[in-house]
């Protein structure tokens, strides 16, 4: 919760480190909560500039939402790719976008 916090509050030095750790003994079996708070990773990292790590993070968000039924996940995903559509002509951003279409 805290990384989730600094993550909304775009204090991604803050946010990153809380976030992997809380998400290094995640179980893919809680792929939900595990996609939601991988979320707030990549937006973490794209405040950070990191806008390639951030991408594969939202992919993986993509994968695991794929399965849920809950809408959150997904929805979370869909915003975020907005905010990495200016950076479209990196491949791991293309990548992505495509594997979302």
């Amino acid at each position: 919760m805290k990384g989730r916090c600094w993550a909304e509050l775009h204090r991604p030095l803050r946010a990153v480190p809380e976030l992997e750790a809380a998400l290094a003994d995640f179980d893919d079996a809680h792929a939900r909560d595990k996609a939601l708070y991988l979320s707030w990773l990549a937006h973490a990292y794209l405040d950070a500039g990191e806008v390639e790590q951030s991408a594969k993070v939202i992919g993986r968000v993509i994968d695991l939402s794929a399965g849920v039924g809950s809408v959150r996940p997904r929805q979370r995903a869909r915003t975020f790719l907005t905010r990495l559509h200016p950076h479209r002509s990196l491949e791991a951003v293309a990548e992505v976008l495509r594997r979302a279409a």
